[in-house]
């Protein structure tokens, strides 16, 4: 998932996808621990895109955080 399709989302939809990403990077090792995977790289695609998703999530909170504050200058 590239971060202008992370962007593009709602904070409440970025949420439900990090934790759908995580039970499949769970599931992902699982199996790969068992048997091995046709494709070991989805492992740590999937951990990038929790990363990806996580920073957005973070930077949404900081940049709400930094407008009241800006506010309250002017007095």
């Amino acid at each position: 998932m590239k971060i202008s399709e992370i962007r593009e989302l709602s904070t409440s939809d970025i949420q439900e996808r990090i934790e759908t990403e995580k039970s499949l990077l769970l599931k992902l090792r699982m199996n790969h621990a068992v048997s091995p995977l046709d494709n070991p790289l989805k492992i740590p695609a999937t951990r990038r895109n929790i990363a990806r998703m996580r920073t957005e999530l973070r930077a949404r909170m900081l940049a709400e955080k930094q407008k009241p504050a800006s506010g309250e200058d002017k007095s």
